[in-house]
């Protein structure tokens, strides 16, 4: 039995499922290019990968810890000469099998957000991509929290900068004329977000949720980003 796809299939449900799926994939490309490598040099460690990677320790981190979460990388102890915990060298689980597979399936999710996108049109899909990004945020400032009852908007954005490098945006905060700034260096969505910069939405409501979350002051929240011409990927309170 066949069936087609309409735009009353799309909900936010399946719009989330899908870009929680690119997210965590081999689409990222920090996350690719760790894989590559390990697969070369087996037993390289964190610090190594974040020379190679061009990233903070931190990200490599992040992006490790996915990957052997979802089997395919995993980690040895290396003895170290100097005082402190061992060293883990990782090394991929099966050098041959596992990243063909995982791209097949990317591709198959990238050309299902890629239709939707498109059939949602414009308008309609940057505002279910602002909708998903707060909803989402909301749910991660929940979970992490501030550590204060109210934080100022500077402390605010400052975590907020802290949970999206966690989660693979590389990002950090800047102040300047009064305002405060997010601003991401790497893109989890890659070259989806060049070819449908409604996804940028997605940050923007990811801030916006996360204030919210965190009980921050409330302001307007813009953005600017790469995909869309822009000289960095800034979201501004």
């Amino acid at each position: 039995m066949s069936t087609s796809l309409n735009e009353n299939d799309l909900d936010p449900a399946l719009f989330t499922a899908n870009v929680t799926s690119l997210t965590h994939s081999f689409g990222d490309n920090t996350r690719r290019k760790i894989y590559l490598y390990l697969r070369e040099n087996p037993g390289a460690t964190a610090t190594e990968l974040s020379r190679h990677c061009l990233v903070h320790a931190n990200v490599v981190r992040h992006h490790l810890e996915r990957l052997t979460e979802s089997g395919y990388v995993t980690f040895d102890n290396v003895h170290k000469t100097t005082v402190g915990r061992p060293a883990k060298g990782y090394r991929v689980v099966d050098a041959g099998v596992v990243m063909d597979g995982s791209m097949r399936r990317d591709a198959l999710l990238v050309a299902l957000l890629e239709m939707a996108l498109e059939r949602l049109g414009p308008e309609a899909a940057e505002s279910m991509s602002h909708d998903v990004g707060v909803e989402y945020g909301r749910t991660l400032a929940g979970t992490v929290g501030s550590g204060e009852p109210s934080p100022s908007l500077k402390a605010a954005m400052e975590s907020i900068a802290g949970i999206l490098t966690a989660h693979g945006f590389a990002a950090r905060a800047e102040e300047h004329d009064l305002e405060q700034s997010v601003v991401s260096d790497n893109c989890p969505f890659g070259t989806a977000a060049l070819h449908h910069p409604v996804l940028c939405a997605v940050d923007r409501g990811l801030i916006a949720g996360m204030l919210d979350g965190l009980g921050a002051e409330r302001r307007n929240v813009t953005l600017t980003s790469r995909a869309r011409g822009d000289d960095a990927c800034r979201v501004t309170a």
